[in-house]
């Protein structure tokens, strides 16, 4: 009876993967294995997030892209951030990590990247009723002198922070960086008073300042000559792939420019994702 069920569920699993295409699954069960592992890392909305338990998102639709295109299945596994590149490279237990990854030499050196296909700003959160110093409409590193910053650990964001801290304009400024396990914990850490500002991608600064009428958020800029000169701190997301996937690496960079061609409007696929997951759509 047991082997009539596994073969019956076999079957089933074969009828439907054909008839959906490949489409991604989030769990399979019995000895099914999915052809591809993608790990990502929620919350990290519009990208990734929750929705009726379930992960969705731009990077889980484009990942649903390119099961179809591939003909094969791929599963999507929520791990923690700061494993992912290390995973991908071993190349043993993922395939891929799709994350909202921005391309770092460092990161290049051990994993390949797709092409980019979103450009964020880096964002100071504060409480509204202890803003940094402003710079017009943005804050400048310097502004952060002397405070405790907060980031998820291994974020963009934070590599940033702790960049300058070693390195750049905060340096031996009695600033200080706190690793916190993810963005929205960051936040909160706000008005617990463990952190005196955090640091994250835009659009998740601006979703995490949406829920939380206390906090406000501002995008982050180098200094310039003058205020009018003044640049962002700017990074590019990609998804990153073993170096031994080239087929998938292939698959992922068809799929991508496909989504990245502008409309009449000179909007892309992305473009619209980012707001219908934002819930902006329609505005």
């Amino acid at each position: 009876m047991h082997k009539l069920k596994h073969a019956i569920f076999i079957t089933l699993f074969i009828i439907v993967t054909a008839v959906m295409g490949a489409s991604v699954f989030f769990s399979i069960q019995g000895d099914a294995k999915a052809d591809y592992v993608v790990e990502t890392n929620v919350p990290f909305a519009p990208f990734e997030f929750y929705q009726d338990r379930k992960i969705v998102g731009v990077d889980v639709d484009i990942v649903n892209r390119v099961a179809a295109k591939l003909n094969k299945t791929i599963q999507i596994q929520n791990v923690e951030f700061d494993v992912i590149i290390d995973n991908v490279e071993a190349g043993r237990i993922a395939d891929a990590g799709a994350a909202g990854l921005t391309i770092t030499p460092a990161r290049e050196e051990r994993v390949n990247f797709t092409i980019p296909y979103y450009t964020s700003v880096q964002y100071v959160i504060y409480n509204r009723n202890f803003p940094p110093t402003l710079r017009g409409d943005h804050v400048v590193w310097e502004s952060l002198a002397g405070y405790t910053l907060g980031s998820q650990i291994g974020s963009t964001g934070y590599l940033f922070v702790d960049d300058e801290i070693e390195n750049g304009v905060l340096q031996n400024t009695g600033t200080t960086i706190k690793g916190i396990d993810s963005h929205q914990l960051a936040a909160d850490a706000i008005n617990s008073h463990i952190v005196d500002f955090a640091v994250a991608d835009e659009l998740v600064a601006k979703f995490l300042v949406e829920k939380n009428p206390d906090l406000a958020a501002l995008p982050l800029y180098y200094s310039g000559p003058t205020r009018e000169e003044d640049y962002p701190v700017e990074e590019s997301y990609a998804i990153a792939v073993n170096k031994d996937r080239t087929e998938l690496l292939d698959a992922f960079n068809e799929v991508l420019a496909e989504m990245l061609d502008q409309d009449e409007q000179g909007q892309t696929e992305i473009d619209k994702l980012v707001l219908k997951y934002m819930g902006l759509e329609n505005e």
